[in-house]
């Protein structure tokens, strides 16, 4: 029997929801049902962003590189995930949680300039993970109250679920990360035959 390694992005979306911990946004999982839009950021050949600055760009990809580093498959950036947030902000955020996002990158670059006296993106890897831990703890503190997180750290949970989103919805997330299980679906329940469970063979 052939099976096909491939998921479907509906599939690659409910186990991000299951990585994340909570429901995606509802522009980000427009996003990434959008098929058509999809195959304009995955391809870097002719494309150009439409909302992010080029230093925004390069922060996005950089960032969302230490969320998903490349290993023996590619990172976030292999993978596009900065342009997929490019077109997530352009085609499917409110103008609101735009501007909120870009504030957002503002923020980032702001910090490690009053800690390092340099932009993010030009910051040491040492450096960009020491923020970004600090950032990750705030947004996901332990044992804490989802509900009671406090309004800033809207931005980085934000950044992470469209990073998770964008990689595990493209090509290189759902066919060389996230694998269809030959088996199937696992299921505990089902009843042994009494004829001693030799049907299968």
């Amino acid at each position: 029997m052939i099976h096909d390694d491939r998921i479907t992005r509906r599939e690659a979306l409910a186990q991000v929801a299951l990585l994340l911990g909570t429901a995606i946004s509802t522009p980000t999982l427009a996003a990434a049902l959008d098929a058509g839009a999809g195959d304009a950021w995955r391809s870097p050949l002719g494309w150009v962003p439409r909302t992010l600055s080029p230093d925004q760009l390069e922060l996005v990809a950089v960032m969302a590189d230490h969320i998903i580093p490349a290993s023996d498959t590619p990172g976030a950036r292999g993978a596009g995930v900065h342009r997929f947030v490019d077109a997530l902000l352009t085609d499917h955020y409110p103008a609101d949680d735009r501007q909120r996002f870009l504030a957002g990158l503002g923020d980032v670059d702001a910090r490690a300039r009053s800690r390092q006296s340099k932009r993010f993106s030009e910051c040491t890897p040492v450096q960009q993970v020491a923020m970004l831990k600090e950032m990750d703890e705030a947004a996901y503190p332990s044992g804490g109250d989802p509900s009671e997180r406090p309004p800033e750290t809207w931005f980085f949970r934000r950044l992470k679920e469209v990073t998770l989103v964008g990689y595990y919805t493209s090509d290189i997330g759902a066919s060389r990360e996230l694998r269809v299980n030959p088996m199937g679906l696992f299921r505990g329940d089902i009843p042994f035959p009494p004829s001693g469970g030799r049907e299968w063979s």
